[in-house]
């Protein structure tokens, strides 16, 4: 199954930093491309559910059941201390807004008679919060005051998900675990920020994640 794709829908603003901002307008900025259309990394995204797979492998572990599946995990995302190059079977493309958004901004930002700036873009699907660091009393730190621009709630993006393999119904039951299992990414958790709600989809836009994660609920069961 080689045409899946990580959907990622925020249910809060999100805090993916990573770029250095503009001094006194923004302290960190996110990534956006030449358009001003925002995108997450396909590393982001395979950190996150490498992350979520060693959770699931831990509770595994409690059971004693992580052995073959230990060995999924590293066929999927790599084994730690791998030599470099050997990050495992499952690469993870660049997370994208919805296909025909993206069309239609490209055109209108970059097309030979643009109707949009590209920070009309940029201020369009995100925001600006500021924050500051607390001491042991609750009072604001002097100079700590920072900008950090978000993405705001609501938006999806889409990462294309391919395998150097044929993946068999045990990797992608734990593909599938790992997808589930993700709750928060980026900076800011305890701040509020970064809650999503992820999906496994196929090329019909059907959420896959439950169907293929029979595998391992069968495991789980017995």
């Amino acid at each position: 199954m080689n045409d899946l794709a990580l959907v990622v829908r925020l249910e809060s603003d999100a805090t993916f930093a990573g770029l250095g901002g503009v001094p006194g307008v923004v302290d960190v900025e996110i990534r956006t491309d030449e358009a001003g259309l925002p995108y997450l990394t396909g590393r982001d995204l395979k950190g996150v559910l490498v992350e979520s797979c060693a959770e699931i492998l831990h509770a595994l572990e409690l059971q004693h059941r992580a052995g073959s599946w230990a060995h999924k995990a590293g066929w999927l995302f790599g084994n730690p201390g791998s030599a470099v190059g050997d990050g495992g079977h499952l690469r993870v493309g660049r997370g994208r807004l919805p296909a025909d958004l993206v069309s239609a901004v490209r055109r209108q930002v970059l097309g030979p008679s643009p109707t949009l700036a590209r920070s009309d873009v940029v201020e369009s699907l995100t925001a600006v919060r500021r924050q500051t660091a607390v001491n042991e009393t609750g009072a604001p730190r002097q100079e700590t005051l920072r900008s950090v621009r978000v993405l705001i709630r609501g938006l999806a993006f889409y990462a294309p998900l391919r395998f150097t393999g044929n993946p068999d119904p045990a990797a992608l039951a734990l593909l599938a675990a790992c997808v589930m299992g993700l709750r928060r990414m980026g900076a800011g958790r305890t701040r509020g920020r970064g809650r999503i709600e992820a999906s496994l989809m196929d090329s019909e836009g059907r959420d896959q994640a439950r169907t293929l994660f029979g595998a391992l609920r069968e495991e789980l069961s017995t």
